[in-house]
């Protein structure tokens, strides 16, 4: 087992105060925080927390296929989880409707294409899986976990006119212009145990209340915890709310209150 070491990732859209289990923050703006390997051994899934002040890019992954042939070891697909937001917050999934990529291309250069993304309220509890191919945004005033393959590959379409490099061409190659047809699933804290991937996902997130009390873990070699309620032992080492742990099924995970945690494993 080991706790995985969050690394604070400035960015433009972050905030300048963050939640109290994270520290006070500081003068830059923290967007992300990833939970990393202190092995400088890079994981199959990356686990983060994402604070936003404003919106992100508007973007695009590939997905394995695609990575590969242009020499990356994988593509991207990731879930978010809402764990708060203020009135009013939106994610991007998707177009209101088809388009083509010659359409596509001329909103993103004229900024209209800010009114063509489906731009979803959102509450706490709310989780969409995103695949690659999917355009997405994050809109402002969110909290929320994201589980990701592991894999540093984002096009840009379309960044509200911040000084950053657009990737069109790439992203464009493997958009799906199309509405995000996917039904979101609503799983509150504190409510029951809940799977948030669907069945064609390349890792299993699932979403657990527990007791206090000894927690039974998955049979899996690789496992990562991420309690989002409550504090405990695993095989004697004290977690709580705001770590993230990779463990394995041979661990003792032990609960001393009532705990919400997400569970993620490799498909």
């Amino acid at each position: 087992m080991q706790r995985l070491q969050p690394r604070l990732v400035e960015k433009p859209w972050g905030r300048s105060a963050l939640p109290a289990i994270f520290g006070a923050g500081g003068a830059v703006p923290i967007g992300e925080i990833w939970f990393e390997s202190a092995a400088e051994k890079q994981l199959p899934l990356l686990v983060k927390y994402i604070f936003t002040s404003d919106r992100l890019s508007i973007q695009v992954h590939p997905d394995d296929t695609t990575a590969q042939a242009a020499g990356l070891p994988f593509g991207k697909e990731e879930i978010w989880y809402i764990l708060d937001c203020e009135p009013g917050a939106t994610l991007g999934i998707g177009l209101k409707q088809p388009m083509t990529p010659q359409a596509f291309r001329a909103a993103a250069l004229d900024g209209s294409i800010e009114e063509m993304i489906d731009w979803k309220p959102v509450k706490p509890g709310d989780c969409y899986f995103i695949p690659a191919g999917t355009v997405h945004a994050i809109g402002a005033g969110i909290v929320l976990a994201e589980i990701q393959q592991n894999a540093d590959v984002t096009y840009r379409l379309y960044d509200y006119g911040r000084p950053r490099e657009l990737h069109l061409d790439q992203g464009l190659a493997v958009s799906i212009l199309e509405p995000y047809r996917r039904p979101a699933v609503h799983a509150p804290l504190g409510t029951q145990d809940a799977i948030l991937t669907p069945a064609d996902a390349p890792f299993r997130l699932t979403l657990h209340q527990w007791d206090a009390g000894v927690v039974a873990l998955p049979a899996a070699e690789q496992i990562w915890f991420t309690p989002l309620d409550g504090h405990g032992a695993i095989d004697g080492a004290s977690w709580t709310k705001g770590d993230c742990w990779l463990l394995d099924g041979g661990c003792r995970l032990e609960a001393m209150a009532p705990t919400s945690a997400l569970i993620a494993t490799l498909a």
